[in-house]
């Protein structure tokens, strides 16, 4: 089910990349590192309390006790995957007074989380 899920999407602009036989160093150089960076990306978001923290800033800025209410888990958890989502620039933080304000901080990846959502379809996506 899933594999036709994957199939029947439709295709974005740049075909994926193909290591093949006779690549030049430095073509084979350029694919490694951006394949160690969409795996950094992965790791990234291989937690579902980051993904659904990623989903609610995708609407709009919040602080830790907002994300704290809207998820009902413990503040320490949430600025735990906060602190994380901060480490690989996933998120940015204002300050206002005495309250740390978090909102999105890196736009492409609200669309791979569209794409994400897109094969795991639910009620109520992002």
């Amino acid at each position: 089910m899933l594999i036709y899920q994957i199939a029947s999407l439709p295709r974005y602009r740049m075909p994926l990349p193909k290591p093949e036989p006779g690549m030049t160093g430095q073509d084979l150089h350029i694919l490694a590192g951006k394949a160690h960076e969409a795996s950094d990306l992965l790791k990234a978001l291989a937690h579902h309390t980051r993904l659904l923290i990623l989903c609610i800033l995708a609407k709009q800025e919040r602080t830790v006790g907002e994300i704290e209410n809207i998820l009902g888990i413990q503040q320490a958890m949430v600025s735990q995957q906060l602190a994380r989502l901060r480490l690989e620039g996933l998120v940015n933080t204002r300050r206002q007074g005495r309250l740390v304000y978090y909102s999105i901080g890196n736009v492409s990846v609200l669309a791979f989380l569209e794409s994400l959502f897109d094969l795991f379809p639910a009620a109520e996506n992002c």
